[in-house]
């Protein structure tokens, strides 16, 4: 699959898969970002993609983001399709969880994408649904 891709800083490297087998690409911090204890950061990614019709583009942490004290905001992101304008560089919102500040240095590998392709639900409301009532979560694991 081809993607169309803007770099920010044409000095940094293109997202790339580290592997034959890798399932995603690492992205790299445009710019050195200090998140401070408790605190978000917004490390920017040097990309704008033209994400392909019916995909999303899904950004992760690197499994190993978490050894710098460091997870992401919000789980994990979606980026869909309509967001590939020009100035649409991708970010990812870090938490520092540690206490003390942590350094997110330029050209540093700190995150992960791949696409994902989606179908658009449509809705039908029903009174009821027909599958047995489980609980709630954890239900499986219970016993």
């Amino acid at each position: 699959m081809k993607i169309k891709i803007k770099r920010f800083d044409k000095n940094l490297s293109l997202p790339e898969h580290k592997t034959a087998g890798a399932a995603c690409f690492d992205l790299t911090a445009r710019e050195t970002v200090k998140i401070l204890p408790g605190e978000v950061g917004y490390v920017p990614l040097n990309v704008a993609i033209q994400t392909p019709k019916n995909h999303f583009l899904l950004l992760a942490a690197r499994s190993s983001t978490h050894k710098k004290g460091l997870m992401m905001a919000n789980g994990m992101g979606i980026g869909d399709p309509d967001f590939s304008g020009d100035g649409d560089e991708y970010h990812v919102a870090y938490l520092n969880f540690t206490n003390k500040p942590v350094t997110v240095a330029r050209e540093e590998r700190i995150a992960q994408g791949t696409f994902v392709s989606f179908k658009k639900a449509s809705w039908k409301e029903v009174k009821r649904l027909r599958g047995k009532t489980r609980g709630g979560f954890g239900t499986t694991g219970s016993k």
